[in-house]
């Protein structure tokens, strides 16, 4: 039996404690060690395939390099906090049988651990009706997925599940639910830690090479041919690589001499947040009937394990890859950014998009007049500004977004002991474990672990 979490105060008193116990990482500072494998990116990807290999391979040397002082503090700590169910995806694809198998054991996991989660459903609602032959065709493929418990729901059906949301007709997932996902990848590093995996934090990879001499002092010769310098001067000597850097993941490859394609432009997601006496207007996910001419879902509500709700997001160009706030900024991301022929032709192909998308960031009352097609009773006084999350989506040079996985390591001696993962598309946090299962066959089978 699943432990599901119902009521509103005790998940959030439950969720208090569990934060209570949020697991530490000790900061491990040194001028000179090695190990067999070095893992850099602690996110929940890297953090998730640590833990998969550290378990695999218990006889094996491992560390977990991260930049920040702390670990999941990303994309892995600003997102929506769902659990998707696989509806969306290619059937036979590996994202759809990544997303179902990962939701199967991230349920399994949290039950394992005590961490606490809803099953609170989604429904995807159609509001006009040139949107129901995709919902139905949303639910063949979520029926090839083999996503559990789908039903097509009508007005009525909707009214039943949320009674403030009004549509024609309803993809109804009862599997779908909500988690805390910064506090399952700390979890992820707690179990690496425990099986013997060393975390180094304010560690920021700079230069990843081959060596040609041992360190000083070392009795190891060239055990440790890989040589990963970070920006204050430390150096950590391994075996072999992998690097999961989620936004920077095409800076690392290309500091061991990949290509620079495919390459990161992040997207901002900004959202708006329910005020608590409203809280009552939603029970659990809202989506709209995604339309396959745009890049991203549109916006939806979320509810939260805190028992907050969150509407949104939009998706606008982010100036600074790590910038949550509109007004961040980082001169060689923008320039890197704008500068890019990839992100020039997706700009031009979704130009009346994208300004949309801009002005509903700019203006509130935008957004909520999108939102009220799904909930009418929703007023502009009912919302406030929330925060946001930034995306690391990867784009090839004619502008297309890369949606599936891409792994590279490059040429030479540095490239035949590197990995990089340098797409993980989303669900990358509902499908962690599963991926992390995919990364570590790779990993052994490109290593001969």
């Amino acid at each position: 039996m699943i432990r599901t979490i119902k009521s509103g105060s005790s998940c959030v008193a439950l969720l208090a404690r569990c934060t209570r116990r949020t697991p530490k990482f000790m900061a491990v500072r040194y001028k000179h060690s090695s190990y067999d494998v070095a893992i850099v990116g602690g996110g929940v990807v890297g953090l998730a395939t640590a833990r998969e290999l550290i378990l695999r391979h218990p006889s094996l040397s491992f560390v977990l390099l991260e930049k920040e002082k702390e670990l999941a503090l990303h994309q892995s700590g600003h997102n929506s906090g769902v659990i998707h169910s696989g509806i969306y995806y290619t059937p036979g694809s590996l994202k759809a049988r990544l997303c179902v198998r990962g939701a199967t054991l991230a349920y399994e996991y949290c039950e394992k651990k005590g961490i606490p989660y809803r099953r609170c459903g989604k429904l995807i609602v159609a509001v006009e009706r040139e949107e129901i032959p995709r919902l139905k065709a949303l639910y063949e493929r979520g029926q090839k997925n083999n996503v559990r418990d789908l039903s097509i729901v009508d007005a009525k059906g909707i009214r039943e599940r949320e009674p403030y949301c009004r549509g024609l007709m309803a993809l109804d997932s009862p599997y779908t639910g909500i988690v805390d996902w910064r506090l399952i990848s700390l979890t992820y590093g707690k179990d690496f830690q425990e099986a013997g995996g060393t975390v180094v934090t304010e560690f920021e990879a700079s230069d990843i090479a081959a060596v040609t001499e041992s360190p000083a002092g070392s009795a190891d010769g060239m055990k440790f041919p890989i040589a990963i310098r970070s920006s204050k001067g430390e150096e950590v000597r391994c075996r072999f690589v992998l690097t999961c850097g989620g936004l920077y993941s095409d800076r690392l490859s290309q500091i061991s001499g990949c290509s620079p394609e495919p390459r990161i432009v992040p997207f901002r997601g900004d959202y708006l947040v329910l005020k608590p006496e409203k809280h009552y207007l939603v029970k659990g996910n809202i989506y709209p009937v995604p339309d396959p001419r745009f890049p991203f879902l549109g916006v939806h509500f979320t509810p939260r394990m805190d028992g907050s709700v969150w509407l949104g997001p939009n998706a606008v160009l982010a100036f600074k890859r790590e910038g949550y706030q509109v007004y961040d900024f980082d001169t060689r991301d923008f320039v890197d950014a704008l500068s890019f022929r990839g992100l020039q032709k997706l700009v031009m192909k979704n130009i009346v998009y994208g300004v949309g998308e801009m002005y509903r960031g700019l203006f509130i009352s935008a957004q909520v007049k999108i939102l009220q097609k799904y909930i009418p009773e929703l007023s502009l006084s009912d919302v406030l500004r929330g925060p946001a999350g930034v995306r690391a989506q990867a784009l090839d040079r004619d502008g297309n977004l890369v949606d599936d996985f891409v792994f590279d390591g490059g040429a030479g001696d540095v490239g035949s002991r590197v990995l990089h993962v340098r797409n993980a598309p989303s669900p990358a946090a509902t499908s962690s474990l599963a991926i992390a299962e995919m990364i570590a066959d790779e990993v052994e089978s490109r290593f001969s672990l």
